[in-house]
């Protein structure tokens, strides 16, 4: 190999270009409706089956009523998108794929397992950032009963889940990404700093924050050693989905570094549920999660301006069924997202 004098120093992306979220679209279920972010959703899905002959085909209507309500916010049509950027659990991003394929817009499929939603909303930013797009789509799903049939057991089997078991959410999520106006109000896409895999050697498939927590910890640590900001700049910074148990684990292991977190520091996966009160585990876990959370919550609260700042880290199991089935341990990545109020 040549000698290669470029070394890449791994900083966090700043934005240059005004990016705002034009319009953003979420759908859940019945636990997502009666948990204590459920006035967020724009759609709620009573029958979670929508209607549909199977789980699976559930899911990817989820992903179509997205998008479509997405659209709809944002009074605009399909001819207006460029690229739509879209994922899922499912192999092969079967549930986004078929639920997209009514669309007429050139698509990518991504699988970054329940870190899929930041991951989607980094390259389109990027896309939009380097001139060749003016307007992109990011639509991610999960289903619980699809994921449990996936990576688990299917429902009619009736197994029990281990004590540090999450729920998978039952939701999709949409936001449109497009180059801002001048000085136009909204909530924009300033920063990013993509994951690194990490492996932490868990290989219990029922403690996905276990094994997420490494890699959620070490994106924000690594974000705020070369960035100017510091924690306490932000309303809220959130993981994707480690649920209570990865949750207090990641918040020990930044703590060293970035004693002030704790007064800013949440999970998605805690917040989208009561945990007490429903029956839903350490928490909520799947792409959905994420997704709900930040385009309907996060992003209201910032288009309100009642946050100026907040960051989301999206984590994701990459584990397979095939790789848990050969007693493989998991590994995770976790991508993070920086969003403003302007």
């Amino acid at each position: 190999m040549s000698d290669i004098k470029y070394k890449s120093s791994r900083e966090p992306i700043a934005f240059k270009k005004d990016i705002i979220i034009h319009s953003a679209a979420t759908i859940g279920g019945n636990l997502e409706k009666n948990g204590p972010l459920g006035k967020y959703l724009d759609i709620y899905c009573e029958d979670e089956k929508l209607s549909q002959k199977t789980w699976e085909s559930a899911e990817s209507e989820m992903c179509r009523m997205a998008l479509n309500m997405a659209l709809s916010k944002g009074k605009i049509t399909q001819e207006n998108v460029d690229y739509l950027l879209a994922g899922d659990l499912l192999n092969q991003c079967t549930g986004s794929t078929y639920g997209l394929d009514y669309f007429d817009i050139p698509y990518f499929g991504l699988y970054g397992a329940c870190s899929t939603f930041a991951e989607a909303v980094i390259l389109g930013s990027l896309i939009i950032e380097s001139g060749a797009a003016e307007c992109v789509a990011a639509v991610v799903s999960s289903h619980f009963c699809t994921a449990e049939r996936q990576f688990r057991f299917p429902l009619e089997y009736g197994s029990f889940a281990e004590s540090t078991a999450q729920n998978t959410v039952t939701g999709a999520g949409c936001v449109v990404l497009r180059k801002a106006e001048n000085k136009e109000h909204g909530v924009y896409i300033t920063g990013a700093l993509p994951g690194i895999v990490t492996d932490r050697g868990i290989r219990d498939a029922s403690n996905m924050g276990a094994a997420m927590c490494t890699a959620a910890a070490d994106t924000i640590i690594r974000y705020f050693e070369k960035s100017l900001d510091s924690p306490k700049d932000f309303d809220i910074i959130a993981t994707g989905d480690l649920g209570q148990e990865g949750k207090s684990i990641a918040l020990e292991i930044m703590q060293e570094k970035l004693p002030e977190i704790k007064d800013v520091y949440d999970d998605c996966g805690v917040m989208i549920y009561d945990i007490n009160n429903q029956s839903v585990g350490c928490g909520g876990s799947g792409c959905g999660c994420s997704a709900l959370v930040t385009a309907g919550y996060i992003y209201s609260s910032l288009y309100n301006k009642s946050m100026k700042k907040c960051i989301v880290v999206g984590t994701g199991a990459m584990m397979s069924p095939q790789s848990l089935l050969q007693g493989q341990s998991i590994p995770a990545v976790a991508h993070l997202v920086k969003l403003e109020s302007r």
